[in-house]
């Protein structure tokens, strides 16, 4: 339309009718003429409004969604994290708690059997050596650790000190084929010798082919001259099978070690012997032995006065019951 005189009355006229309408309405309130105009504009716009936003909400919320998916990754990010050093602390805290446990073990036996001790961890095993049973430990001469020394943990004898370096040393365990320590039996006192056989029980040559012994029947080291390479008294293990006589000299024994040798973690190298043989006293206490429970069986009266019965069913009415292995005493008289 050309930009005219008339075009511009008309514009021009319009607005004025707008304003008029507006001032009509806001007057009116709640009864404007032009609430009905209104309600039926909104019946025939709606739908297409609801449409409308219907069609644009999903993309919306995408855009959203993809503008703070960056802070949802974060916030995700942050909490794995935490998750993880959570982990890590819960399974070093159990490490923690299991070396105080064993380091511990090791004081105890060492104050029973007054061994002065330079305690260690195992930082590796055997395979750099070679083949042979065998872990290193981060002590070394530094530390006041010289070859031949004996080396145990809470529970036992662990092996002896094979090379020494600044500050590591290799320790032979009592498991290898080519150890040998001397043994003492419990409480008897039979002496022999145990070797190891890799993962399987040691085997012990008993010096007394005659001697008395037993499953459960423990054994500790006997101590070698000046205390070098093994002190005396440490825990060896106990017997789980003794061979029958062979006819020969000496008498042979399985024995299960004390010591767990695949698990090894702190250990002690036994720097100062004790000043006495404490013979027994670092093995652990004794199991106390469970009574046997005994059955006693009571004769039924009823049994005694059934006449049907037989004289073995139970005395008469003027007899006891005999003791197992005695007389029956004789009936009593009035």
């Amino acid at each position: 339309m050309r930009d005219t005189r008339e075009s511009r009355l008309l514009l021009v006229l319009l607005v004025a009718v707008a304003f008029a309408l507006i001032t009509v309405d806001i007057r009116g309130g709640e009864r404007s003429p032009l609430d009905g105009a209104r309600q039926v504009t909104a019946s025939v716009l709606g739908p297409v409004e609801s449409g409308v936003a219907t069609a644009v909400d999903p993309v919306g919320n995408a855009i959203a969604a993809v503008r703070d998916s960056g802070e949802r990754y974060d916030r995700i990010s942050v909490l794995e994290q935490e998750n993880a050093e959570l982990k890590q602390r819960l399974a070093a805290s159990d490490r923690d708690n299991a070396r105080v446990r064993q380091l511990d073990d090791l004081l105890r036996t060492a104050g029973a059997g007054q061994y002065g001790i330079k305690a260690a961890q195992v930082v590796g095993i055997g395979a750099a050596q070679g083949f042979s049973w065998t872990v290193t430990i981060d002590v070394g001469r530094a530390d006041g650790i010289r070859r031949d020394m004996t080396v145990i943990n809470g529970d036992g004898l662990v092996g002896r000190v094979t090379t020494v370096g600044p500050s590591t040393s290799t320790v032979l365990l009592a498991n290898d084929p080519d150890f040998t320590v001397g043994t003492r039996m419990e409480g008897t006192g039979e002496l022999g010798f145990a070797g190891g056989r890799g993962d399987s029980a040691l085997t012990v040559q008993l010096l007394n082919s005659k001697a008395e012994v037993k499953k459960g029947d423990r054994l500790v080291t006997f101590g070698s001259s000046n205390d070098r390479p093994f002190v005396p008294g440490v825990p060896v293990g106990e017997v789980i099978r003794v061979d029958p006589h062979s006819g020969g000299l000496t008498r042979t024994v399985r024995v299960r070690p004390y010591v767990g040798f695949t698990k090894l973690d702190i250990v002690g190298v036994v720097v100062r012997p004790p000043r006495t043989d404490p013979r027994d006293a670092v093995l652990p206490p004794k199991p106390k032995d469970r009574p046997t429970p005994t059955v006693t069986v009571t004769a039924d009266p009823s049994a005694a006065a059934d006449p049907s019965a037989g004289p073995s069913a139970g005395a008469g009415p003027s007899e006891e019951a005999a003791p197992s292995g005695g007389a029956a005493p004789s009936p009593s008289r009035s």
